[in-house]
């Protein structure tokens, strides 16, 4: 697949960009997005479904500014694809063939299961899910999927869409809950359609109405972490907040903490998500900042790989590796790291007692572990931080995310940075945990940049750590003395020193 792969994707409310470049087979990142809101099927509902000079003008433009910035990014290929306001239109293949003869852009309609697809593709790939229904409300469809072990089982696409309700419902003259009345009844003859099997306790809300309401219930609670992609919130918890929007008006959407770019459909959309809920039983939502245009990305980039990735794969990991080359890069020296940290943490359980749950996160943290010095070697540990806070996107929870990053914010002066975690309190796990945790990737760090290659092995009794390694540890000796330590206890080192003699200088 090309270096860079643009993909764009016009929906009935919004037409967008977005540019990946892939840094190896696994690895990728996005370089650029854009969006416009060119709700090419305004007037169309209520017009036969055909569209109308308006969006058909917005669209025109949209698309040749996109074509500007895909030119300017040296984008070798470009896939595009219409969801249901093409497909839906009578004239939709007459705006398709008008496309191509004037900007020179071939336009894929696809229908209403595929769109499902490429959510669940992007979904089950970069989020931390097995089983789950994916939900994307889009302007003119509902499209849903099945998720099951991590399989796609079945799809399913809705006729209904916030601009589809907005033209029908929203836009009359009525009282709010005579509107919602009509609309829920129009809603539920739609969702008699859907199979029995989809029913999931947990629901990903991919598209722009669950991202919006996703948000407004961050800001709601007061959620200390700023990323959306894989939010997660009890449903009963902010129940009465989204049973509230359908029936607000349109002026007293602010109280809700919502992006005023969403007040038009915001409402039509929520009422929808509550009532696919309701009807697939679900108890939870998990927000997904990914959907079609990923989904159509690893359609081609994971063809050979069976639209997955592997499963020791993780690409937001892949790519770090890749664009910030950490210094350690020969494969034995990894995995020597990764055993000494392993041995480690299996060796001090009786005081850590937390049955290694944390066995994997520490791992990924000690991947990245130089990835600060890419920058400079000064202030590494605070690099490192922030590049896993911005880069550690997909596969992850956020308190995975959290974790790792604040172990390589750890430099071996502290175990703890008591402003993050403070900050993060909620997300992390307990104190006592985390500073050993610490103390486990700070020694671990320690001995391997000593040491090396050197045969590390480790006893822990009566609160003295021996560590016995087969090549001299000399630094480790002098650091060691300052390694902050969780609770008291003693630290020995048994290794193979070597003095050579020299008489001359009396050794």
């Amino acid at each position: 697949m090309a270096k860079r792969t643009a993909i764009i994707d016009i929906g009935s409310n919004s037409a967008r960009l977005v540019i990946f470049e892939k840094t190896s087979r696994y690895g990728f990142h996005l370089i650029c997005e854009q969006k416009s809101k060119v709700r090419i099927g305004e007037g169309a509902y209520e017009k036969e479904g055909y569209l109308q000079p308006i969006g058909i003008k917005r669209a025109f433009l949209a698309l040749q500014s996109f074509l500007h910035t895909i030119n300017k990014y040296q984008v070798k290929k470009t896939i595009c694809v219409a969801t249901s306001a093409l497909r839906d239109a009578p004239n939709g293949k007459l705006f398709i063939k008008w496309i191509k003869k004037e900007l020179g852009l071939s336009i894929k309609i696809i229908d209403g299961n595929k769109e499902a697809a490429y959510g669940a593709i992007a979904a089950r790939n970069l989020l931390p899910v097995k089983d789950a229904i994916t939900i994307d409300i889009g302007g003119g469809s509902s499209d849903i999927a099945l998720i099951q072990n991590g399989n796609i089982i079945k799809t399913y696409s809705l006729n209904l869409g916030t601009v589809r309700l907005k033209e029908l419902f929203f836009d009359k003259t009525l009282p709010i809950k005579e509107i919602n009345q009509k609309a829920k009844r129009y809603i539920h003859t739609e969702l008699k359609a859907l199979p029995f099997e989809f029913k999931s306790a947990l629901a990903i809300g991919i598209g722009g109405t669950a991202r919006t309401l996703s948000k407004g219930i961050m800001k709601h609670s007061g959620y200390p972490l700023d990323k959306l992609h894989a939010f997660s919130y009890d449903i009963d918890a902010f129940s009465d907040y989204l049973q509230a929007i359908p029936l607000s008006s349109a002026k007293n959407l602010k109280k809700f903490n919502l992006k005023k770019s969403r007040y038009d459909t915001i409402r039509e959309g929520t009422l929808i998500f509550n009532e696919i809920l309701s009807y697939i039983e679900a108890k939870s939502v998990i927000t997904s900042s990914v959907g079609v245009r990923e989904g159509v990305f690893l359609e081609h980039s994971l063809k050979q790989d069976k639209l997955r990735f592997p499963k020791e794969i993780n690409p937001s990991i892949i790519s770090i590796l890749d664009r910030f080359k950490p210094f350690i890069n020969i494969e034995a020296k990894k995995r020597n790291r990764l055993k000494i940290a392993t041995s480690l943490y299996a060796e001090l359980q009786d005081e850590i007692a937390d049955h290694q749950a944390y066995h994997q996160e520490l791992l990924w943290a000690l991947k990245l572990s130089t990835i600060g010095k890419t920058l400079t070697i000064y202030k590494s540990h605070q690099h490192a931080f922030y590049i896993a806070m911005q880069e550690l996107n997909y596969g992850f929870t956020h308190q995975q995310i959290l974790l790792i990053s604040l172990l390589l914010r750890m430099h071996g002066k502290e175990l703890l940075h008591k402003p993050l975690f403070q900050s993060f309190k909620s997300l992390l796990p307990p104190k006592a945990q985390l500073l050993w945790l610490s103390f486990v990737y700070t020694l671990t760090v320690l001995l391997y940049e000593a040491s090396n290659s050197a045969k590390i092995t480790f006893s822990y009794t009566n609160q003295t750590l021996t560590i016995y390694s087969d090549k001299p540890l000399y630094l480790v000796k002098e650091k060691i003395k300052s390694l902050k330590k969780p609770i008291p206890f003693a630290i020995i080192i048994e290794d193979k020193e070597r003095l050579p003699k020299c008489k001359a200088l009396g050794i």
